[in-house]
């Protein structure tokens, strides 16, 4: 279904949309008498990992609607000493009733650096006890009050905020003066949220999560982005030949699962909504999360934060738009990163599970916790046509030159939404110094080159600690 053009340009009619805002209580959330907390496992050491105890909790978020609590498992871990941890990281684990254990930069933080610990159970909508109801009622709620904080976005914010309430109560273990939140996907809009809305947290450091952009397509199914889900049917009725013939079936299912905790166009206009409150549900359902709406009052407030990314990514459509209108912005965009999922998808470089992830969350948090090193700032990138080549400059501050540097270009991207943007391809090459400050480098412009999208990747090591970032991400058009 298409609206008429006076949805489009009707700015007047914006204005009668009866949207309410998603908003977050902090006293709420900082209350510790309504956790109802379950002790599934009291503290005891863990087993595989000598010098380190455990506690597994299940604690409640919230009363979403009367008589419907959430309740989520939390495991604690914790160096077995005598004293409260100060530093402590805010992650993610399923849903299941039993202790999770920390991995990777994860576990380097507990055991060598003595970081505590959170662990929080967060999933889809759709898995979250009572399973395969919790997200039947938050569709029908949104629909009957058209608040905003009936959407996965607000209860994934809460998971996170709520589990560092049931830290602060193990007051002999927690005693935080710097709490890092990460995690990939919703648990990285989980993290952003903490970030953005609760001063408790003091960084942040989101994985393939949402900066400027709304994730995954309309929140309302079929509102918008009529053209991009015609140009998506068509490559599902023609998949390219090197995608492997289950990508059509990943696709497919993964759309389904975003359709389980979104609303539709149908059910929206049976619930009596107007168009303009449709297209303004776009944007409610994920303002809680896109930092780039927060830019200036973070910064202000003094929260430390650096996003990690994939140019390729349908929950970061609006990278473009980031570095045009926030180019200081701390990131690393990995070229043709795609977000992640099963293999059967056809993807070839999923952002959460290279290398540089983890790398870079452990850099990150070394950085906050104790000033192992400096966070990188991004270099200033431009691009100038010389001839039939396009040359790119980037600079960085006096002193500041990376180890190692490349520069890597997309041809004739296909749009955001489009299933085709996630297999766009990408070249690179390295960067040559010029300066003591300045990196330079030439790309070949095709005859039929319409657009060229350009990123800078860089690594930087300080103190032996590698950290990958990026510059803004920049695109010239013929």
């Amino acid at each position: 279904m298409k609206f008429p053009l006076m949805f489009f340009c009707g700015f007047t009619v914006s204005a009668f949309a009866d949207i309410v805002p998603a908003t977050f209580d902090l006293a709420e959330i900082r209350d510790i008498s309504t956790l109802e907390t379950r002790i599934l496992q009291d503290w005891q050491p863990m087993t595989k990992v000598p010098g380190v105890k455990q506690k597994l909790i299940e604690i409640t978020l919230c009363e979403w609607w009367p008589e419907q609590k959430v309740r989520v498992p939390v495991t604690f871990c914790a160096p077995d000493l005598d004293k409260p941890c100060e530093n402590i990281l805010v992650t993610n684990m399923g849903l299941a009733l039993k202790p999770a254990s920390p991995a990777g930069a994860d576990l380097k933080l507990l055991t060598d650096y003595g970081v505590g610990i959170v662990m929080v159970g967060m999933g889809t909508i759709d898995a979250m006890e009572p399973k395969g109801a919790l997200h039947l009622g938050m569709k029908d709620r949104l629909l009957r009050t058209k608040e905003a904080r009936f959407t996965p976005a607000w209860i994934w914010g809460m998971s996170d905020m709520r589990a560092l309430t049931a830290a602060v109560a193990e007051d002999t273990v927690f005693r935080p003066k710097k709490v890092l939140a990460t995690g990939g996907s919703k648990r990285g809009v989980g993290a952003a949220i903490c970030g953005i809305y609760d001063d408790r947290f003091t960084a942040i450091m989101p994985v393939v999560a949402p900066i400027l952009g709304n994730p995954g397509g309309a929140y309302v199914r079929g509102s918008a982005l009529h053209e991009e889900r015609a140009q998506n049917e068509v490559f599902l009725s023609n998949l390219p030949k090197e995608l492997p013939a289950t990508a059509k079936e990943a696709l497919e299912k993964r759309e389904q699962t975003r359709l389980d905790q979104s609303i539709t166009i149908e059910q929206a206009l049976a619930a009596g909504w107007t168009e303009a409150e449709m297209l303004r549900m776009n944007d409610e359902a994920w303002n809680p999360c896109r930092i780039a709406k927060h830019f200036d009052s973070v910064k202000q407030r003094g929260l430390d934060f650096f996003y990690h990314v994939g140019s390729n990514d349908n929950v970061c459509p609006a990278l473009r738009q980031l570095g045009e209108s926030q180019p200081d912005f701390p990131l690393y965009i990995l070229p043709g990163g795609q977000h992640g999922g099963p293999k059967s998808s056809g993807y070839t470089l999923q952002t959460p599970t290279q290398p540089e992830a983890s790398e870079n969350l452990l850099a990150f948090a070394r950085h906050h916790f104790f000033n192992h090193r400096s966070l990188p700032y991004p270099p200033k990138l431009e691009l100038v046509v010389k001839g039939s080549k396009l040359h790119v400059s980037v600079t960085f501050a006096k002193g500041s030159l990376p180890q190692h540097s490349e520069l890597s270009w997309s041809i004739n991207r296909h749009s955001p939404y489009t299933f085709a943007f996630e297999y766009d391809l990408w070249k690179s090459m390295p960067l040559n110094a010029i300066s003591e400050h300045t990196l330079s480098g030439e790309i070949e412009i095709p005859s039929d080159a319409k657009t060229i999208d350009v990123i800078s990747t860089h690594k930087h090591e300080e103190n032996h600690i590698p950290f990958h970032f990026s510059s803004p991400y920049r695109r010239w058009v013929r």
